[in-house]
Protein backbone atom coordinates (compact mmCIF):
# COMPACT_ATOMS: atom_id res chain seq x y z
CA UNK A 1 0.00 0.00 0.00
CA UNK A 2 2.02 3.27 -1.01
CA UNK A 3 1.33 5.56 2.22
CA UNK A 4 2.25 9.50 2.37
CA UNK A 5 4.33 10.56 5.12
CA UNK A 6 2.88 11.98 8.22
CA UNK A 7 3.63 15.47 7.29
CA UNK A 8 2.58 15.26 3.78
CA UNK A 9 -0.92 13.72 5.56
CA UNK A 10 -1.27 16.86 7.64
CA UNK A 11 -0.22 19.31 5.00
CA UNK A 12 -2.90 17.96 2.61
CA UNK A 13 -5.58 17.70 5.76
CA UNK A 14 -4.61 21.16 7.04
CA UNK A 15 -4.87 22.94 3.20
CA UNK A 16 -8.65 22.06 3.66
CA UNK A 17 -9.14 23.00 6.95
CA UNK A 18 -8.11 26.51 6.03
CA UNK A 19 -10.74 26.80 3.49
CA UNK A 20 -13.43 25.32 5.17
CA UNK A 21 -13.71 26.24 9.04
CA UNK A 22 -13.79 29.61 10.66
CA UNK A 23 -16.47 28.16 13.33
CA UNK A 24 -17.59 27.11 16.92
CA UNK A 25 -16.98 24.95 20.03
CA UNK A 26 -18.66 22.07 21.16
CA UNK A 27 -17.65 20.50 24.25
CA UNK A 28 -18.91 16.38 22.96
CA UNK A 29 -17.59 14.44 20.47
CA UNK A 30 -19.23 12.79 17.89
CA UNK A 31 -22.48 13.03 19.23
CA UNK A 32 -24.08 14.92 16.70
CA UNK A 33 -25.70 14.64 13.33
CA UNK A 34 -25.87 17.70 11.11
CA UNK A 35 -29.74 16.24 9.71
CA UNK A 36 -32.41 16.60 12.14
CA UNK A 37 -33.66 13.13 11.59
CA UNK A 38 -31.64 9.84 11.09
CA UNK A 39 -31.73 8.87 7.25
CA UNK A 40 -31.69 5.23 8.01
CA UNK A 41 -33.31 2.32 10.77
CA UNK A 42 -30.73 2.88 13.75
CA UNK A 43 -30.71 1.44 16.93
CA UNK A 44 -32.74 2.96 19.67
CA UNK A 45 -29.51 4.18 21.32
CA UNK A 46 -28.65 6.01 18.31
CA UNK A 47 -31.88 7.16 17.48
CA UNK A 48 -31.63 8.81 21.16
CA UNK A 49 -28.84 10.63 20.90
CA UNK A 50 -29.27 11.96 17.24
CA UNK A 51 -32.31 13.95 19.14
CA UNK A 52 -30.23 15.33 21.49
CA UNK A 53 -28.72 17.51 18.85
CA UNK A 54 -26.51 21.19 20.07
CA UNK A 55 -25.71 24.00 17.23
CA UNK A 56 -22.56 23.47 17.95
CA UNK A 57 -22.57 19.78 17.24
CA UNK A 58 -24.50 20.75 14.27
CA UNK A 59 -21.92 23.18 13.18
CA UNK A 60 -19.23 20.59 13.71
CA UNK A 61 -20.70 18.16 11.44
CA UNK A 62 -21.35 20.75 8.63
CA UNK A 63 -17.60 21.71 8.49
CA UNK A 64 -16.76 17.91 8.42
CA UNK A 65 -19.15 17.31 5.50
CA UNK A 66 -17.36 20.84 3.89
CA UNK A 67 -13.62 19.68 4.37
CA UNK A 68 -14.24 16.54 3.52
CA UNK A 69 -14.96 17.10 0.08
CA UNK A 70 -11.89 19.01 -0.50
CA UNK A 71 -10.03 15.94 0.68
CA UNK A 72 -11.83 13.29 -1.21
CA UNK A 73 -11.55 15.59 -4.71
CA UNK A 74 -7.75 15.78 -4.16
CA UNK A 75 -7.63 12.15 -3.49
CA UNK A 76 -9.94 10.91 -5.85
CA UNK A 77 -7.36 11.69 -8.34
CA UNK A 78 -5.17 9.39 -7.13
CA UNK A 79 -7.83 6.56 -7.42
CA UNK A 80 -8.59 6.41 -3.66
CA UNK A 81 -11.90 6.47 -2.63
CA UNK A 82 -13.18 8.02 0.91
CA UNK A 83 -16.32 5.76 1.11
CA UNK A 84 -15.54 4.50 4.59
CA UNK A 85 -14.81 7.32 5.87
CA UNK A 86 -18.64 8.72 5.11
CA UNK A 87 -20.10 5.65 6.54
CA UNK A 88 -17.00 6.39 9.98
CA UNK A 89 -19.29 10.18 9.66
CA UNK A 90 -22.76 9.05 9.42
CA UNK A 91 -22.10 5.88 12.20
CA UNK A 92 -20.62 8.65 14.50
CA UNK A 93 -23.42 10.82 13.98
CA UNK A 94 -26.23 8.50 15.21
CA UNK A 95 -27.32 7.94 11.59
CA UNK A 96 -26.02 4.42 11.76
CA UNK A 97 -26.14 1.17 14.17
CA UNK A 98 -23.33 0.63 16.12
CA UNK A 99 -20.68 -2.01 14.45
CA UNK A 100 -20.82 -5.82 15.23
CA UNK A 101 -17.98 -6.94 17.49
CA UNK A 102 -15.47 -9.12 15.10
CA UNK A 103 -14.63 -11.35 17.78
CA UNK A 104 -15.15 -12.52 21.61
CA UNK A 105 -14.08 -9.33 23.49
CA UNK A 106 -14.25 -6.85 20.94
CA UNK A 107 -15.98 -3.96 21.51
CA UNK A 108 -15.72 -1.25 18.69
CA UNK A 109 -18.05 1.56 19.20
CA UNK A 110 -19.74 4.92 16.86
CA UNK A 111 -16.08 5.67 16.14
CA UNK A 112 -15.35 3.02 13.55
CA UNK A 113 -14.31 2.10 10.20
CA UNK A 114 -15.80 -0.96 8.69
CA UNK A 115 -13.42 -3.35 7.18
CA UNK A 116 -10.08 -3.54 9.09
CA UNK A 117 -8.52 -6.88 10.15
CA UNK A 118 -9.27 -7.25 13.96
CA UNK A 119 -6.73 -8.80 15.86
CA UNK A 120 -6.55 -8.54 19.78
CA UNK A 121 -2.73 -8.75 19.37
CA UNK A 122 -0.38 -8.24 16.65
CA UNK A 123 3.36 -9.23 15.83
CA UNK A 124 4.57 -6.12 14.66
CA UNK A 125 8.08 -6.53 14.85
CA UNK A 126 7.66 -9.58 12.56
CA UNK A 127 5.19 -8.02 10.38
CA UNK A 128 7.85 -5.72 8.33
CA UNK A 129 4.87 -4.92 5.53
CA UNK A 130 2.51 -3.29 7.96
CA UNK A 131 4.90 -1.96 10.25
CA UNK A 132 8.12 -1.58 8.70
CA UNK A 133 9.18 1.11 11.65
CA UNK A 134 8.61 -1.76 14.19
CA UNK A 135 12.21 -3.97 14.59
CA UNK A 136 14.11 -1.20 14.04
CA UNK A 137 12.53 0.62 17.22
CA UNK A 138 12.91 -2.89 19.04
CA UNK A 139 16.77 -2.84 17.46
CA UNK A 140 16.99 0.53 19.06
CA UNK A 141 15.10 -0.15 22.47
CA UNK A 142 18.49 0.23 24.45
CA UNK A 143 18.62 3.71 23.55
CA UNK A 144 15.00 4.37 24.81
CA UNK A 145 15.52 2.37 28.24
CA UNK A 146 18.97 4.01 28.81
CA UNK A 147 17.92 7.77 28.73
CA UNK A 148 14.53 6.58 30.67
CA UNK A 149 16.43 5.16 33.27
CA UNK A 150 18.62 7.86 33.64
CA UNK A 151 15.69 10.25 33.96
CA UNK A 152 14.34 8.01 36.85
CA UNK A 153 17.66 8.53 38.60
CA UNK A 154 17.69 11.88 38.31
CA UNK A 155 14.13 12.31 39.98
CA UNK A 156 15.76 10.40 42.65
CA UNK A 157 13.06 7.50 44.58
CA UNK A 158 10.08 10.11 44.08
CA UNK A 159 9.38 10.51 40.33
CA UNK A 160 6.18 12.23 41.03
CA UNK A 161 7.59 15.51 39.24
CA UNK A 162 8.11 13.30 35.91
CA UNK A 163 4.32 11.22 35.97
CA UNK A 164 1.15 12.75 36.39
CA UNK A 165 -2.01 11.67 36.01
CA UNK A 166 -3.90 13.11 32.77
CA UNK A 167 -7.18 13.78 34.19
CA UNK A 168 -9.76 12.65 36.95
CA UNK A 169 -12.01 11.09 33.65
CA UNK A 170 -8.71 9.19 33.27
CA UNK A 171 -8.30 7.78 37.16
CA UNK A 172 -11.53 6.67 36.63
CA UNK A 173 -10.61 4.36 33.56
CA UNK A 174 -7.18 3.62 34.32
CA UNK A 175 -6.77 3.52 37.87
CA UNK A 176 -4.80 5.84 40.36
CA UNK A 177 -2.13 3.62 39.79
CA UNK A 178 -1.74 4.26 36.02
CA UNK A 179 0.26 7.56 35.33
CA UNK A 180 1.94 9.27 32.03
CA UNK A 181 4.47 11.61 30.80
CA UNK A 182 3.62 12.32 27.68
CA UNK A 183 5.80 13.26 24.54
CA UNK A 184 3.12 13.86 21.86
CA UNK A 185 -0.42 14.40 22.52
CA UNK A 186 -3.38 15.09 19.49
CA UNK A 187 -0.73 15.18 16.60
CA UNK A 188 1.84 17.95 18.92
CA UNK A 189 5.11 16.75 20.05
CA UNK A 190 5.62 18.73 23.72
CA UNK A 191 8.74 20.45 23.62
CA UNK A 192 9.15 20.26 26.87
CA UNK A 193 9.21 17.14 27.77
CA UNK A 194 10.78 16.09 24.91
CA UNK A 195 13.67 18.35 25.25
CA UNK A 196 14.23 15.73 28.71
CA UNK A 197 14.05 12.39 26.20
CA UNK A 198 16.42 13.60 23.01
CA UNK A 199 17.49 10.66 21.98
CA UNK A 200 13.89 8.71 22.06
CA UNK A 201 12.36 12.18 20.53
CA UNK A 202 15.33 12.03 17.48
CA UNK A 203 14.59 7.86 17.59
CA UNK A 204 10.52 8.24 17.46
CA UNK A 205 10.88 11.21 14.63
CA UNK A 206 12.98 9.14 12.35
CA UNK A 207 11.17 5.97 12.15
CA UNK A 208 8.37 7.73 10.74
CA UNK A 209 5.99 6.12 12.55
CA UNK A 210 2.44 7.09 11.50
CA UNK A 211 1.56 8.19 14.80
CA UNK A 212 -2.52 8.22 15.41
CA UNK A 213 -4.36 11.31 17.19
CA UNK A 214 -4.09 9.94 20.61
CA UNK A 215 0.00 10.21 20.52
CA UNK A 216 3.10 8.91 22.72
CA UNK A 217 3.98 8.77 26.47
CA UNK A 218 5.69 6.87 29.11
CA UNK A 219 3.65 4.91 31.11
CA UNK A 220 4.09 4.24 34.80
CA UNK A 221 1.79 1.46 36.41
CA UNK A 222 2.48 1.25 40.49
CA UNK A 223 2.90 -1.92 42.41
CA UNK A 224 -0.46 -3.38 43.71
CA UNK A 225 -2.59 -1.40 41.32
CA UNK A 226 -4.04 -1.95 37.26
CA UNK A 227 -6.20 -0.91 35.03
CA UNK A 228 -10.08 -2.10 35.04
CA UNK A 229 -11.13 -3.87 31.67
CA UNK A 230 -11.88 -1.53 29.25
CA UNK A 231 -12.03 -0.69 25.70
CA UNK A 232 -11.31 2.73 24.07
CA UNK A 233 -14.15 1.67 20.75
CA UNK A 234 -12.13 2.95 17.93
CA UNK A 235 -10.48 0.19 15.73
CA UNK A 236 -8.71 2.26 13.55
CA UNK A 237 -5.68 2.96 15.65
CA UNK A 238 -3.25 0.37 17.72
CA UNK A 239 -1.32 0.62 20.11
CA UNK A 240 2.05 -0.61 21.01
CA UNK A 241 3.82 -0.60 24.22
CA UNK A 242 7.56 -0.47 24.43
CA UNK A 243 8.79 -2.53 27.76
CA UNK A 244 11.28 -0.25 29.66
CA UNK A 245 11.06 -1.65 32.94
CA UNK A 246 8.95 -5.26 33.69
CA UNK A 247 8.77 -6.47 36.91
CA UNK A 248 7.92 -10.49 36.73
CA UNK A 249 4.55 -11.09 37.69
CA UNK A 250 2.71 -8.02 35.03
CA UNK A 251 0.34 -9.01 32.98
CA UNK A 252 -1.70 -7.55 29.61
CA UNK A 253 -5.25 -9.45 28.74
CA UNK A 254 -6.35 -7.92 25.77
CA UNK A 255 -9.60 -9.62 24.43
CA UNK A 256 -9.49 -13.28 25.86
CA UNK A 257 -5.91 -13.99 25.82
CA UNK A 258 -3.27 -12.81 28.34
CA UNK A 259 0.20 -11.95 27.99
CA UNK A 260 3.15 -10.11 29.86
CA UNK A 261 5.58 -7.51 28.26
CA UNK A 262 9.06 -7.86 27.53
CA UNK A 263 11.50 -5.47 28.21
CA UNK A 264 13.15 -4.12 24.99
CA UNK A 265 10.15 -5.43 22.75
CA UNK A 266 6.74 -4.64 21.54
CA UNK A 267 3.52 -5.39 23.08
CA UNK A 268 0.84 -4.55 19.94
CA UNK A 269 -2.80 -4.45 20.82
CA UNK A 270 -6.27 -2.99 19.43
CA UNK A 271 -7.36 -1.34 21.90
CA UNK A 272 -11.06 -1.40 20.65
CA UNK A 273 -11.04 -5.29 22.05
CA UNK A 274 -11.53 -5.06 26.03
CA UNK A 275 -8.30 -5.03 27.85
CA UNK A 276 -6.95 -4.59 31.34
CA UNK A 277 -3.85 -4.45 33.17
CA UNK A 278 -1.91 -5.36 36.51
CA UNK A 279 1.00 -5.27 38.33
CA UNK A 280 1.12 -7.64 41.28
CA UNK A 281 4.83 -6.78 42.26
CA UNK A 282 6.27 -4.31 44.42
CA UNK A 283 7.93 -2.95 42.07
CA UNK A 284 6.53 0.35 39.30
CA UNK A 285 5.96 -1.37 35.86
CA UNK A 286 7.43 1.15 33.00
CA UNK A 287 6.01 0.81 29.01
CA UNK A 288 6.68 3.54 26.38
CA UNK A 289 3.38 3.58 24.69
CA UNK A 290 3.01 4.42 20.87
CA UNK A 291 -0.28 5.22 19.39
CA UNK A 292 -0.56 4.40 15.52
CA UNK A 293 -2.86 4.60 12.69
CA UNK A 294 -4.23 0.65 11.42
CA UNK A 295 -1.81 0.06 8.71
CA UNK A 296 -5.42 -1.10 6.59
CA UNK A 297 -6.48 2.59 6.32
CA UNK A 298 -5.47 4.21 3.24
CA UNK A 299 -3.82 7.05 2.41
CA UNK A 300 -7.22 9.13 1.89
CA UNK A 301 -8.56 7.80 4.82
CA UNK A 302 -5.98 8.14 7.10
CA UNK A 303 -5.91 12.10 5.90
CA UNK A 304 -9.70 11.83 6.18
CA UNK A 305 -9.11 11.10 10.17
CA UNK A 306 -6.83 13.04 10.69
CA UNK A 307 -8.92 16.61 9.40
CA UNK A 308 -11.76 15.10 11.51
CA UNK A 309 -9.71 15.05 14.74
CA UNK A 310 -7.46 17.71 14.08
CA UNK A 311 -11.39 20.05 13.59
CA UNK A 312 -12.86 18.63 16.61
CA UNK A 313 -9.72 19.39 18.47
CA UNK A 314 -9.50 23.12 17.06
CA UNK A 315 -13.64 22.91 18.40
CA UNK A 316 -12.79 21.64 21.31
CA UNK A 317 -10.13 24.39 22.66
CA UNK A 318 -12.02 27.78 21.01
CA UNK A 319 -10.25 28.22 17.84
CA UNK A 320 -13.29 28.08 15.42
CA UNK A 321 -15.67 30.62 16.75
CA UNK A 322 -19.68 30.61 16.50
CA UNK A 323 -21.23 30.59 13.45
CA UNK A 324 -24.97 29.20 13.44
CA UNK A 325 -25.10 25.98 11.40
CA UNK A 326 -27.39 25.78 8.20
CA UNK A 327 -29.14 23.32 10.33
CA UNK A 328 -32.05 23.85 13.13
CA UNK A 329 -31.71 21.14 15.99
CA UNK A 330 -35.08 19.83 17.05
CA UNK A 331 -34.22 19.34 20.56
CA UNK A 332 -30.58 20.67 22.39
CA UNK A 333 -29.94 20.07 25.60
CA UNK A 334 -27.34 22.45 27.64
CA UNK A 335 -24.14 21.49 26.77
CA UNK A 336 -22.61 21.36 30.22
CA UNK A 337 -25.43 18.57 31.09
CA UNK A 338 -23.69 16.19 27.92
CA UNK A 339 -20.34 16.12 29.01
CA UNK A 340 -19.53 12.46 30.08
CA UNK A 341 -22.68 11.20 29.03
CA UNK A 342 -23.31 8.78 26.77
CA UNK A 343 -21.44 9.67 23.21
CA UNK A 344 -20.72 13.03 25.05
CA UNK A 345 -17.85 11.54 26.90
CA UNK A 346 -16.70 10.46 23.57
CA UNK A 347 -15.29 14.31 23.71
CA UNK A 348 -13.16 13.91 26.49
CA UNK A 349 -12.45 10.45 25.70
CA UNK A 350 -10.20 11.07 22.69
CA UNK A 351 -8.22 13.45 24.54
CA UNK A 352 -7.32 11.12 27.27
CA UNK A 353 -4.07 8.39 26.93
CA UNK A 354 -4.88 4.80 27.43
CA UNK A 355 -3.40 1.24 28.22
Amino acid sequence: MKMMTSSMLKLAAAAVLLCSCQRVTPTSAFQANYSVQPKTAVSSRSALFAKQLTQRQLQFWEDVEEGLVGIESFYAKQGYSMDRIKTFCKRARGDLPLPEPASAGHQPSEEHIDGLTASAFWDAAADVSNFPWAAELEANAGVIIEEFQQKLLQTSNDDSSLFSGDSAWQSNVMGTGWSAFRLQRLGVWNVKNCASFPKTYDLLRDLNIPLAVRGVCFARQTPGSGVAPHSDGRNFILTSHLGLKVPEGCWIKVGEEERSWEEGKLTTLDTSFEHSTGNPTDSDRHVLIIDFWHPDLTTAERAGLEFIYDLRNKFESGEIPFRQPKAKPQEYQNDEEEEGQGLAGLWKALTGGRE
